[in-house]
């Protein structure tokens, strides 16, 4: 009989095994901490109002000093255009004036000799104040100089100033010893005089302009320093403080959102005097960038020109002068003063004659449309923002181009008269010439008045732009930091022992 294996008795079923829970997402895989940059962000609240709260105090101590050293870079450049340099720079620029202008009037007295009502007294009375003048120009100079080579040129200059006087006195002397009317001296009187005007011509002006082109340089470059730099501060204050306003924006929205408060009164009192600060700071150095600018392209390099066209115009004056003094040197003093007028003034002209007929062509001004080169050419074709000062300096340089044909007009009809031997007339009328040289003179220097004007309001303005703000500075970056954290401790105090 086959056994048949009878099956267990049947119980309850075993439980079937259950599956894991499908994890969030659909993915069976555990989250764990975050890799690579996440690491480095805060994962708490507390700790994101922590950074915000630096991050805010950080941009606004990086605003503070880029403004300190942008409202730095603007004092030094008023400084160094409006009470160090460039003051020096005009300085030095009267001193060739006066030297140029000692030498003409010692030929002045030279040539009128003794002829009663000549106008000898005054030509020695104007070359004593020149020489005082001068003198003083000079240790101005030498006061001002703050580099060797600078003291090295005005020493230099003291020494050769001394040895041109010994010489004129010793001229005017010998002159006085041999009366003469007005015409040219004797022999030995012309031969010391050759030896002043010499030195004068060959080391007294050149060292007297290498002192002016120094510091002129200086001056120059000061200007395109600091002026690029108070620009380039102010980007960088407008970037810094656009960055500071979106962190501190970005702020009050996270603690609105996390917070369910529809305000953060102190923080939004921060963000308000950050825009005011920025706005305020921007606008003061761009104010003090076009101060710059008009101190030196509209004030400072018109005086500096001028200066040098009054000059250049003296000293060929003087050479009219030279020209009836020393007949042996005619021909040279001729052609130099065809050479220092067309320096003032450039007409294309090849001799004297065709230069003033030239000059004698309805020569006027409009601005934006000049039609000569030159010194006055350069100082008709400047900018200039204000339309008041336009109309004055058109109306000036009309006056200066008018009174500029009437002394060559002048010298014309003394050459002419010199060519037909008449030489005694053009004594006579180089000396009837002098009052139109001298409306001519003071036309030019009514034009260096409205630059001198303009220079002035410029440093006054540039030095009172800055005025205040080594103060405002602290102070506000004081009151927006106290603003912040006022702000943001209710806030940290929710979560005092989170980390």
């Amino acid at each position: 009989m086959t056994a048949v294996q009878q099956s267990p008795p049947a119980g309850p079923p075993a439980p079937a095994a259950q599956a894991p829970p499908p994890a969030r997402g659909g993915s069976d895989a555990r989250i764990g901490p975050p890799s690579g940059p996440a690491r480095l962000l805060p994962r708490t609240v507390a700790a994101r109002v922590r950074t915000l709260t630096a991050l805010s105090l950080v941009l606004l101590v990086a605003l503070l000093g880029v403004a300190w050293a942008a409202i730095g870079n603007a004092r030094e450049g008023v400084r160094v255009i409006g009470h160090d340099a460039g003051p020096q720079v005009v300085a030095t620029g009267d001193l060739y004036f006066q030297l140029s202008d000692m030498d003409a009037q010692l030929a002045n007295a030279l040539l009128i000799g003794d002829a009663a009502g000549g106008g000898r007294e005054q030509a020695l009375a104007r070359y004593d104040q020149n020489r005082r003048r001068a003198g003083d120009a000079l240790l101005k100079a030498a006061k001002l100089a703050d580099e060797t080579t600078e003291n090295n040129t005005a020493r230099d200059l003291l020494d050769a100033l001394a040895r041109y006087e010994r010489l004129a006195g010793q001229a005017l002397l010998l002159d006085q010893q041999s009366p003469h009317a007005s015409g040219p001296p004797s022999q030995k009187v012309v031969d010391l005089y050759r030896q002043a005007t010499d030195l004068m011509k060959l080391d007294l002006l050149p060292k007297a302009y290498n002192l002016t082109l120094d510091n002129g340089t200086l001056v120059r470059h000061t200007y395109e320093d600091k002026r690029s730099a108070v620009l380039m501060g102010r980007t960088v204050v407008l970037v810094t403080g656009v960055a500071l306003l979106a962190v501190l924006l970005g702020f009050q929205l996270f603690l609105a959102r996390r917070f369910r408060r529809l305000l953060n009164v102190p923080l939004a009192l921060a963000t308000l005097g950050t825009l005011a600060l920025v706005a305020a700071g921007s606008l003061m150095l761009t104010g003090q960038a076009n101060h710059l600018r008009q101190a030196k392209e509209e004030g400072f390099d018109s005086i500096l020109g001028l200066s040098r066209t009054r000059a250049i115009s003296n000293s060929a004056n003087a050479d009219e002068t030279r020209f009836l003094l020393d007949p042996g040197r005619a021909d040279a003093y001729e052609q130099v003063y065809l050479s220092k007028s067309q320096t003032v003034l450039y007409l294309k002209a090849g001799n004297l004659t065709q230069y003033n007929a030239a000059v004698q062509k309805g020569l006027s001004f409009e601005p934006g449309r000049v039609k000569f080169l030159g010194f006055l050419g350069t100082e008709a074709d400047r900018p200039v923002q204000s339309a008041r000062q336009r109309a004055q300096l058109t109306d000036v340089m009309n006056r200066v181009l008018a009174d500029y044909q009437k002394v060559q007009a002048n010298d014309r009809r003394m050459r002419d008269l010199v060519d037909r031997g008449r030489r005694d007339e053009a004594v006579a009328a180089r000396g009837a010439a002098a009052a139109d040289f001298t409306g001519y003179d003071r036309s030019l220097q009514a034009l260096v008045a409205i630059h001198q004007k303009a220079f002035d309001e410029a440093v006054k303005d540039g030095d009172g732009g800055t005025s205040g703000w080594y103060a405002v500075l602290p102070v506000a970056g004081v009151v927006i930091a106290a603003l912040v954290l006022v702000g943001v401790r209710p806030r940290l105090a929710e979560y005092r022992w989170s980390k």
